[in-house]
């Protein structure tokens, strides 16, 4: 399986609007692309996750915790998580891997 930047970018916005695609599933890992505009909407996930930022700058805000992020950052959200991206740039785009059982792994 391969996702290229290129076909993640033709897909945002969606036909309804949406800011995210999905390009790759198998088993219980989804690779999806997100790109919000002006807000943030996500709420906590069923499933562990990993943000890879591909572009943009702004905050990462999981739980009581705040962190600025920059292209090539990674953040590692455990299932269930109040989580989202505040004060971000207009380019901002990131990469989300889901995987595990719902309710995440536990240790």
């Amino acid at each position: 399986m391969k996702a290229e930047l290129k076909n993640a970018l033709s897909c945002i916005p969606g036909p309804a609007g949406e800011r995210f695609a999905v390009l790759m599933e198998h088993g219980s890992m989804r690779l999806e692309f997100y790109a919000p505009q002006g807000l943030d909407p996500q709420q906590p996930h069923a499933q562990d996750e990993l943000y890879i930022v591909h572009a943009g700058e702004g905050d990462f805000v999981c739980g009581e915790k705040r962190h600025r992020f920059a292209v090539g950052d990674s953040f590692f959200v455990p299932a269930g998580a109040v989580h989202r991206f505040e004060h971000f740039s207009n380019d901002f785009a990131t990469w989300v891997v889901f995987w595990g059982p719902p309710g995440g792994e536990r240790e």
